[in-house]
């Protein structure tokens, strides 16, 4: 017995030393699985990335079903990640397969085949003798994780960002790394959610180099037209000959046509970017993002409406949208807090105030539970009870509680200039 718990230890201490997804502190805690599936799926399924990205989003599904208990269904993704990588390198895919086969090695020890974990910890130990740095410090390794925190959870972009950085530093012409260190850094500077947007931002600069090294890569094409966009007006040429080739270019990639309809929809073409995306939806039908944006049209269509001073049938026929796709987006993506704020307060514009309330009780507990976006929660519930609860004191406490958490955000701004109108009155 102790002879086994020694080899057992021995073995352990082996693979806390993997670079794998087990050993790079993704918490299920921390991940939206079914909607991590789902994209991980659509990934594979709509072949977006090529060979390379299909064998990412499979050994990545491994590591997902894992964590959920289903083990040989793991093994399968992990099999057919394997098999997509020898296919794709041949005999140049030995740096490739590090991560594939750490998470090979972890699984079978979890599931006691103890001489199968042995198998891939030689597999590693043949791959490491071929080169002489460690694994931590090998570009692919580096741009996998990157790819790996970009894709699990926003909480690990900054994460994504450091990674991208090191694999690019070390490979600078890879076009892969170039373009995650900017996905990455786009992610970061979107999420953030603040007013101002330097022509110059590490965003900006990480786009034009990914495309300096590959002009031909329409995903940055798009983000950067959507940057340039949201920074200045002088741009605005730029932007749309970047999108319009973009969109040329690559018109049935669902992740350029839904980029491509938010461009529309901040430029003023609603009409069109609902078109777009409903061409979208049919690709990629479980889509909670996609819905989301819809609804986002549906509501400017809804504003102008408003503000032409149409009919209430109108109005009420772009609300009853915009409920729609935001009840959609959210039964897809149980956490989409965004979405959830958006559809708490059109119930209260329905005058549904229960729902509306009920819908703000479950966000503010998902945003607690995830630590994320509770300033987001406080400045949308302030909304509703200003305009749709009459309940000023209330508006006045979590417009505070907005300002107080983030004031250096959009949310945070718009709170601030509430409290002053409020306190001029």
């Amino acid at each position: 017995m102790t002879e086994m718990s020694s080899i057992l230890d021995n073995l352990k201490m082996k693979l806390d030393h993997l670079e794998c997804h087990f050993t790079w502190d993704i918490k299920k805690d921390e991940l939206d699985t079914d909607n991590l599936i789902s994209r991980l799926e659509e990934q594979d399924k709509l072949d977006l990335g090529g060979d390379e990205g299909a064998a990412r989003a499979q050994c990545s599904l491994g590591y997902v079903k894992f964590l959920l208990g289903l083990k040989e269904e793991a093994l399968n993704h992990l099999l057919k990640s394997e098999t997509l990588i020898k296919k794709n390198l041949g005999e140049n895919c030995d740096k490739t397969l590090i991560v594939t086969y750490g998470n090979f090695a972890w699984i079978n020890y979890h599931m006691k085949n103890y001489t199968e974990c042995e198998s891939y910890l030689m597999k590693l130990q043949k791959i490491k003798q071929t080169f002489p740095t460690e694994f931590s410090s090998v570009p692919e390794v580096l741009g996998e994780k990157g790819w790996a925190y970009l894709k699990f959870s926003c909480k690990y972009y900054d994460r994504a960002v450091e990674f991208f950085q090191k694999a690019v530093e070390l490979d600078p012409e890879n076009s892969e790394w170039n373009a995650g260190y900017a996905i990455a850094l786009y992610r970061i500077e979107t999420s953030t959610h603040t007013e101002s947007c330097p022509v110059d931002s590490p965003a900006i600069r990480q786009l034009r180099q990914a495309l300096d090294i590959n002009p031909d890569d329409d995903v940055m094409k798009v983000l950067l037209g959507l940057k340039l966009l949201s920074c200045s007006k002088s741009l605005m040429k730029e932007s749309e000959i970047l999108v319009e080739t973009a969109l040329n270019g690559s018109p049935e990639h669902p992740h350029i046509m839904r980029y491509v309809a938010m461009f529309l929809r901040n430029q003023g073409s609603v009409d069109r970017s609902i078109a777009l995306l409903k061409k979208a939806l049919e690709r990629s039908p479980d889509s909670g993002f996609i819905h989301h944006q819809l609804a986002m049209c549906y509501k400017t269509k809804k504003i102008n409406l408003q503000v032409e001073k149409k009919g209430k049938v109108e109005v009420d026929r772009a609300r009853k949208q915009i409920i729609y796709h935001l009840e959609e987006a959210t039964s897809l993506k149980a956490s989409f807090i965004f979405a959830m704020c958006e559809l708490a307060f059109h119930y209260g514009e329905s005058r549904d105030l229960l729902k509306a309330e009920e819908v703000f009780d479950k966000t503010f507990k998902t945003a607690k539970e995830k630590n994320e976006h509770l300033h987001v929660v406080h400045f949308y519930y302030a909304q509703f009870q200003l305009y749709s609860n009459r309940r000023e004191d209330l508006a006045i406490r979590h417009y505070q509680e907005c300002l107080s958490l983030a004031p250096q955000t959009i949310d945070g701004t718009r709170s601030a200039k509430k409290l002053k109108n409020i306190a001029k009155r």
